[in-house]
């Protein structure tokens, strides 16, 4: 028997001696992992400190040449050519100064040769002249990295000159030189793709890029890491498994010992002995007194004000640049919009923001979208007002009329019908690029508010007030006759009332609503789909055709003639118009207009600035400059002045009657006196889902167009004197989008072969449109 019993325990022990090498396995993983975010959180808190420091330092320099540039004295000495005169005035008092240039606002010389001039320096000045403000980089000069600012001087709201300031590097560098770097960690300044300094370990500097300190105005950022460990679970779980390892372990030894105690015949030992021994677990069952565990509490029933577990996976790609978009039982479904909704609450609740608009277009999936979203909204505490089927301004107008401030228009835009998504604004401002990540970023962490008490949802219709308020302030000053063609988009249940209110003579097309579009695509930036518009003003005689996309924040125009009037020539009369009232104002246009628009809006005594496309990207610059007036290619347009300065393809196609019905000639008339060159619509090249970043960026770094003046801020702008050409990665849909725009047909063909051979060396597989 003895023999027996200790057969009986090595088993246990081998088992036992198994759990203390898991546990010293965990346990290890454990310390490691502590280490690592250790690492990492010093490495992120050096980032911070440097990015802070780096910042304090250019805006600094920025500010000694800001304050500089607007002396009367200097304006003075520039008007007298006096260079010398000019350049003391600018380093007075100004330590570090290397050397101070001046350059005319034309930038002939840099244009002229630019290799020998200086690719950053010219695109400094060139963005200083654009900004009409002091300007930062790091460039190339004097042998050898340098800070370069560059700044307009005015004269009556003229410019004068270009300064460009070179500065030693160490001004911006200083602060990450004297930084103390943590071995195996990272810190670098970086500008574009490039590192202007690189600290510590540069085999961590491809995963660098998250959290990066970006400095105001410029590209610059300063980035860091550390190393990631290897595990996937954090300190705290492999410490718990180390425990309970031990636990089992423990467990196992004491077992034999406990079995012993158990099987002791009656009468060996004591009472006490026996009593303390106590019932067996099958004893505790079968007397009823032991209770299965109460099963763990749900999301539904998370303790309020906490946060609420996830429970489905999120597809990232469907956070794109300025909204966000998916495909319905793909990447988008109403769990996700649930979870945006709460993502999106929880973001208004950290800035104190109550109330939320809701509206949705005529798609078959929305009603089902907005109901999850709202409740979402409602589970982070907000006060939901829904006002249905209605087009994306519309929405934007009931935020303003509604006094909400917040709003979000469920809708897939132009996109095919199995599309939808999310157009957002929180306190007046529409949502882009990291704010959109960040609600991923809310939604993938778990940091979603879950409020004590839902929020309360109200139903409101805004139609009639839209339209009185645009009918208030717009009357044409004679009928026009116009067919509107709406594509079957939800802009087809107000756009035909709305202009019949300002007094036009309506013949609508394909204004039912229906999600399946079945008569055409609502996208009228492609010609193709005003064609039936073409034949329908023809056939009925009408003044002109107008154009709406599937949401109604894009407008397309045609001619008796059957001639697409472009956007960006639409901007001109926008331009010439609103300039009348206010002289000097700033005009934002995108980088797919036309190179004759900027000497338009000059013409007429206006600020140009060009911008990057992305309706979000537009308001926020608007915001930035207090711009007037902005328009982009695609049909976008933006009025400040009389309206409230979201993009609105209904209020638009209204101050178009209003101008042409002020003018004698017919409206054809009116559009041959705009400036016009040779020029294709949006070109597109379909490509694989994220092969159009990577494609531009490839492109960017090979591409060469000789004696072209280069505009990089979205994609590759390529002008010359005769005309330009434009490649750039869309931000809703996997595709490159490409436009020319010439002076004459040959000039126009050869840019085309320039841009085809550049794109064809970057990749020979891309089947072209031209």
């Amino acid at each position: 028997m003895k023999k027996l019993a200790i057969n009986s325990i090595k088993p246990a022990w081998a088992l036992a001696a198994l759990a203390l090498l898991a546990a010293a396995w965990f346990g290890w993983n454990g310390w490691q992992a502590t280490a690592s975010g250790q690492l990492q959180a010093g490495s992120d808190g050096l980032r911070t400190s440097v990015g802070t420091q780096a910042t304090a330092a250019l805006q600094s320099a920025v500010e000694q040449l800001e304050s500089r540039r607007v002396k009367i004295a200097l304006a003075t000495a520039l008007q007298r050519d006096d260079t010398d005169a000019a350049s003391k005035l600018v380093t007075d008092g100004w330590q570090g100064v290397e050397a101070v240039e001046w350059h005319d606002p034309g930038l002939e010389t840099g244009y002229a040769d630019p290799k020998a001039f200086g690719y950053g320096k010219l695109g400094v000045l060139e963005l200083a002249l654009q900004d009409n403000a002091t300007r930062a980089a790091v460039v190339m000069d004097a042998g050898g990295p340098r800070l370069a600012l560059a700044a307009p001087v005015l004269a009556d709201g003229r410019v004068l000159a270009l300064a460009y300031v070179r500065l030693p590097l160490e001004t911006l560098t200083a602060p990450l030189e004297a930084a103390s770097v943590p071995d195996k960690t990272y810190l670098a300044l970086r500008q574009g793709r490039r590192s202007v300094v690189e600290r510590g370990d540069a085999s961590l500097a491809n995963a660098a890029e998250f959290g990066a300190v970006k400095l105001p105005g410029t590209q610059l950022r300063v980035v860091s890491a550390a190393p990631v460990s290897d595990g996937t679970s954090s300190a705290m779980t492999e410490f718990l498994l180390a425990g309970l390892c031990l636990v089992v372990a423990a467990g196992l030894v004491l077992q034999p010992r406990l079995k012993g105690l158990r099987r002791r015949p009656a009468g060996e030992g004591t009472e006490e002995a026996d009593a303390s021994a106590g019932p067996t677990l099958a004893e505790l069952q079968s007397a009823g007194k032991l209770q299965p565990p109460e099963p763990a509490p749900t999301a539904a029933a998370a303790a309020p004000g906490k946060p609420a577990p996830v429970r489905a996976a999120l597809d990232r790609s469907i956070f794109r640049a300025y909204d966000i978009r998916g495909v319905i039982g793909k990447t988008l479904d109403a769990e996700t919009a649930r979870l945006i909704g709460q993502a999106i609450g929880s973001a208004m609740q950290a800035q104190d923001a109550r109330t939320i608009v809701v509206g949705r277009d005529g798609r078959l999936s929305s009603p089902q979208m907005a109901e999850a979203l709202i409740e979402g909204l409602r589970q982070a505490g907000r006060e939901v007002i829904d006002i249905g089927a209605a087009p994306t301004p519309v929405v934007y107008f009931a935020a303003y009329h509604l006094r909400a401030g917040s709003c979000v228009s469920v809708t897939g835009s132009h996109n095919p019908p199995d599309y939808n998504g999310f157009k957002i604004v929180i306190e007046g401002e529409t949502l882009a690029g990291d704010a959109i990540q960040k609600l991923y970023e809310r939604i993938a962490e778990n940091h979603l508010y879950l409020a004590d008490n839902p929020g309360m949802v109200s139903r409101r219709d805004v139609t009639e007030d839209y339209i009185s308020r645009i009918a208030g302030d717009i009357q044409i000053e004679r009928k026009l006759r116009v067919v509107v063609d709406c594509g079957s988009g939800i802009a087809g249940g107000i756009a035909p009332q709305l202009l019949e209110a300002i007094g036009a003579d309506v013949e609508p097309l394909f204004c039912e609503v229906d999600g399946n579009f079945p008569h055409h695509h609502p996208d009228p930036s492609d010609p193709a789909n005003l064609q039936d518009l073409v034949n329908v003003v023809k056939r009925v005689d009408a003044d002109l055709g107008l154009a709406f996309d599937g949401d109604g924040d894009r407008l397309g125009v045609v001619t008796k003639s059957g001639e697409m009037i472009y956007p960006d020539r639409l901007l001109m009369l926008f331009a010439a118009d609103v300039l009348e009232r206010n002289p000097g104002a700033c005009v934002i246009y995108d980088v797919k207009c036309t190179g004759h628009l900027a000497m338009h809006i000059l013409r007429h005594g206006g600020s140009p600035l060009m911008w990057k496309t992305g309706h979000s990207l537009i308001k926020a610059k608007m915001r930035e400059t207090e711009a007037e007036l902005a328009g982009e290619m695609s049909g976008h347009f933006f009025f400040r002045e009389r309206w409230y300065g979201f993009d609105d393809g209904l209020y638009a196609a209204c101050r178009l009657l209003e101008i042409l019905s002020s003018r004698g000639e017919t409206p054809q008339e009116v559009f041959d006196t705009l400036p016009k060159g040779v020029s294709t619509p949006e070109l597109k090249i379909q490509v694989e889902e994220g092969r159009q970043y990577t494609f531009i960026e490839d492109f960017l770094a090979k591409a060469k167009f000789e004696g072209a003046r280069l505009a990089t801020i979205d994609g590759l702008r390529a002008d010359w004197p005769d005309g330009w050409g434009l490649v750039r990665a869309s931000n809703t849909t996997p595709v490159l989008v490409l436009r020319f725009d010439a002076k004459d047909a040959e000039a126009l063909e050869r840019i085309k072969n320039l841009f085809r051979e550049q794109l064809l060396a970057v990749d020979p597989s891309l089947k072209l449109p031209f």
